[in-house]
């Protein structure tokens, strides 16, 4: 189950510890290769090339759990799910919830504001194709355990794909593990809600397996989870 709050932790203190993590060579070696030869588009661009701390609001009641920061989205911009498509779905979704003070998320100086709402991933550091390895995953389950556990007003976590919902079931200790699907919900054994969708990446968005309106409906549910009494 996530860990209890030590008295000393808080999220920035969290967030300059992830950024500095070097506990996967496969990953590090990745995450620098990449940001040494940036894509066309982005050459003159310096990218972070460094793991990819959570962001948002202290006091959220709503937590979005992603796979892993893209090679050329968050690697580059160094905020997640920053600068790359899934990113422009995820922030338009939570811009028309409420939980976004505006619809796009391009730099990490743009700007944006989450309101009740904070972002991070099961991975923090951007794997090769898109898969990172048990192994760094299990590495990396320690930091996530954290996020959650000092979001003290935490009721519900929207988990983006299959990966991140198996991540924090594992994290939370339940068995057997929850069947995904999306908008299918489970409780957790802390209080919260787990809640399901679709991930946002152009697999699913550009052949129609998720629509706007269908991730629409996933944040609307979290709003009305989060309206409930706040955990104790």
């Amino acid at each position: 189950m996530v860990p209890n709050r030590a008295p000393a932790d808080s999220l920035p203190a969290l967030q300059r510890e992830v950024a500095e993590c070097r506990l996967c060579p496969r990953l590090v070696q990745w995450r620098e290769q990449v940001a040494r030869a940036p894509r066309a588009a982005f050459a003159d661009q310096s990218y972070w090339g460094r793991p990819v701390p959570g962001f948002g609001d202290a006091r959220a009641h709503l937590a979005i759990v992603g796979l892993a920061p893209a090679a050329h989205g968050a690697n580059r911009t160094g905020r997640m799910f920053t600068g790359d498509r899934s990113g422009d779905w995820l922030f338009a979704a939570l811009y028309r919830a409420g939980y976004a003070s505006q619809p796009t998320s391009t730099a990490s100086d743009d700007g944006l504001v989450l309101r009740g709402c904070y972002v991070t991933a099961a991975v923090h550091c951007a794997p090769p194709a898109n898969k990172p390895a048990p192994e760094e995953r299990a590495a990396c389950a320690p930091y996530l355990a954290r996020e959650l556990r000092l979001l003290t007003e935490l009721r519900v976590i929207v988990v983006l794909g299959q990966f991140a919902c198996q991540s924090v079931a594992a994290l939370y200790g339940v068995h057997p593990r929850p069947k995904f699907g999306h908008l299918a919900e489970h409780a957790l054994p802390g209080g919260e809600t787990l809640l399901c969708s679709y991930h946002p990446s152009q697999q699913n968005t550009f052949t129609g397996v998720l629509t706007g309106p269908m991730f629409d409906a996933v944040f609307a549910r979290a709003r009305q989870i989060g309206a409930q009494e706040t955990r104790s």
